[in-house]
């Protein structure tokens, strides 16, 4: 086997009984990098050290990665001026500190045939919103709500 790393006197060609009895020696782990290769190679290195330093890296990736947050903004369908550019206002700082943005009205009882007048609501909503977001879905209804995403656009 080849045997690599930081920790081998003499990198090369080994056996693996004079491979093991070096890690020994240096009181380390043989670890198997590459298995397929010809002829396979191994490291001399603390195994338990490199899987915390693993985890640490995966920890850190993970704490890096952006997180997705999503605001919900209600309405009625009867819903009215004031109310209306109230939400639009916080809709905008949500859109503006990166937050996804779900507007939905609610249908109560017989409201539901005003999902006409509920979806003339949500894309007047999205086009007050077109300089800080974009829709990312058309309104749509379920069930008893009908719901629009939109996203921040990405700041450069």
């Amino acid at each position: 086997m080849r045997l690599v790393g930081d920790n081998v006197p003499e990198q090369g060609v080994y056996d693996r009984d004079a491979a093991l009895r070096l890690a020994d020696e240096l009181g380390l782990d043989l670890v198997e990098i590459s298995a397929k290769a010809d002829p396979p190679v191994c490291k001399i290195l603390d195994y338990q050290k490199y899987l915390y330093q693993q985890k640490k890296k995966a920890k850190e990736m993970k704490a890096n990665s952006a997180k997705i947050v999503i605001k919900e903004i209600r309405f009625g369908p009867n819903t009215d001026e004031h109310d209306f550019q109230f939400k639009l206002k916080h809709a905008t700082e949500f859109l503006q500190e990166g937050s996804k943005v779900k507007a939905s009205v609610f249908f109560r009882g017989r409201s539901i045939v005003y999902a006409d007048q509920g979806e003339k609501l949500l894309l007047r909503f999205a086009v007050e919103l077109e300089e800080y977001g974009r829709a990312e879905q058309m309104p749509k209804l379920e069930g008893k709500r009908m719901i629009m995403m939109i996203a921040p656009i990405k700041k450069k």
